[in-house]
């Protein structure tokens, strides 16, 4: 039955999965295709140099013409998460307020099927969706040898995986909140808040040091923040982002059995 369930929830949203996939294909490889182009260029790492601020703000950090600053700067630690957030909290908050209110989720609270096994269910598909972005990205990145982009493919796949994971635990959040209140919109609206109150923490730590005291708060800096695509992702990062998703799928059960379905 929980496969049945996530062919439902997939089918219901496989044009905005597809479509962002494809989407997020072909912006990033006009990434890849125009690095050459900027490669030697210093104007930007002086840039980045006399204005730290600006640029911490939108996750570039360090060289930009770098390999892995390039792929920072313009996809990983900004767009990328965007797009992958934006496919998990969309469907965190519909996969179970969004589906109650449609009247859906009651239909399925009627068959056979613990309510555990429906958020794990839930939870695979949320997963499904986290992978979309990273998984093609990394795919795209393997054309970058064909325009003199080569960056460090072990880190490239950490960061990938670490990736995941963050959209995975957005999303989750989303899960939970719309599993507590029953309201789609609560769930959008605190994910959303959650997710940029922790970027704007990761991004801003090496530039305030008010917020850098309170870096470690931040999903983003355990996945992407903190120079991951240069040292590769640790182990207790990829666990706590790990732990985090465990702990919020296990919450969204317990809040799942309370639920009033509609």
């Amino acid at each position: 039955m929980p496969t049945d369930l996530i062919r439902l929830d997939l089918r219901l949203r496989r044009r905005m999965l597809i479509g962002t996939a494809v989407g997020a294909a072909a912006y990033l490889f006009l990434v890849v295709a125009v690095y050459p182009t900027f490669k030697h260029d210093t104007a930007f790492d002086d840039m980045i140099a006399a204005n730290p601020a600006a640029a911490a703000a939108f996750g570039i950090t360090g060289s930009i013409t770098s390999p892995e600053g390039w792929l920072s700067a313009n996809m990983y630690a900004n767009f990328g998460p965007l797009l992958a957030l934006m496919l998990t909290i969309g469907y965190g908050s519909a996969a179970i307020a969004g589906q109650d209110g449609d009247g859906l989720l009651g239909l399925l609270a009627t068959l056979p099927v613990p309510r555990a096994r429906i958020v794990a269910g839930k939870a695979l598909s949320l997963l499904v969706a986290a992978l979309v972005v990273p998984a093609v990205s990394y795919a795209v990145c393997l054309a970058g040898p064909q325009f003199e982009l080569t960056p460090r493919w072990g880190p490239l796949l950490g960061v990938s995986v670490a990736l995941t994971l963050l959209a995975f635990d957005l999303g989750a959040i989303a899960l939970l909140v719309g599993a507590l209140s029953g309201s789609r919109g609560a769930a959008m609206g605190a994910a959303s808040a959650i997710a940029a109150c922790a970027y704007l923490i990761s991004s801003l730590s090496p530039v305030a040091e008010a917020v850098h005291r309170v870096r470690w708060l931040s999903p983003f800096l355990w996945a992407v923040g903190d120079g991951q695509l240069t040292r590769g992702v640790t182990v207790g990062e990829l666990g706590a982002l790990a732990v985090l998703g465990v702990t919020l799928v296990a919450g969204t059960v317990l809040a799942f059995r309370r639920l009033d379905i509609q």
